[in-house]
């Protein structure tokens, strides 16, 4: 039997498991093709970095606001990680969570662009997992 989790590791663990079930919902429903609620796949993807950039906060202990904000999380982190997307990038991004999701005189999400989403979702994925504990990429047992 195992002793308690360490605080760290469980936090992180949670932060994970959101943005994974983020990015499972983004990919699942970008199967849909033409017919994909692209609106609803970018979001999610965002949703997915959002949530990674918040775990290599708390892992670092950096305290961050309650945002959407994919630049106002980057101005937190380690310069080791700004590369991975532009500001233009985040920037839009960050739009998926806040301006899209809501009715208003928007251009429609492409396709093509919701792919894009993933994809940024599924690099900075990978870069972010790569600096966290193992014992956090673990899911809760259920």
């Amino acid at each position: 039997m195992n002793g308690p989790e360490n605080p760290l590791v469980e936090t992180l663990r949670q932060w994970v498991e959101k943005a994974e079930n983020d990015l499972k919902n983004a990919e699942r429903v970008l199967k849909a093709g033409g017919d994909c609620p692209t609106d609803t796949v970018c979001f999610h993807a965002q949703q997915c970095i959002e949530k990674y950039q918040k775990a290599l906060l708390v892992l670092n202990r950096i305290d961050f606001p309650k945002t959407h904000d994919l630049n106002a999380l980057a101005r937190l982190m380690p310069d080791l990680l700004l590369p991975m997307l532009t500001d233009k990038d985040r920037r839009r991004l960050t739009e998926y969570a806040t301006v899209l999701r809501y009715p208003g005189d928007d251009e429609p999400v492409t396709v093509s662009e919701a792919r894009a989403a993933v994809r940024w979702a599924r690099r900075v994925r990978a870069r972010i997992r790569k600096l966290l504990p193992r014992q956090s990429l673990r899911r809760r047992r259920v």
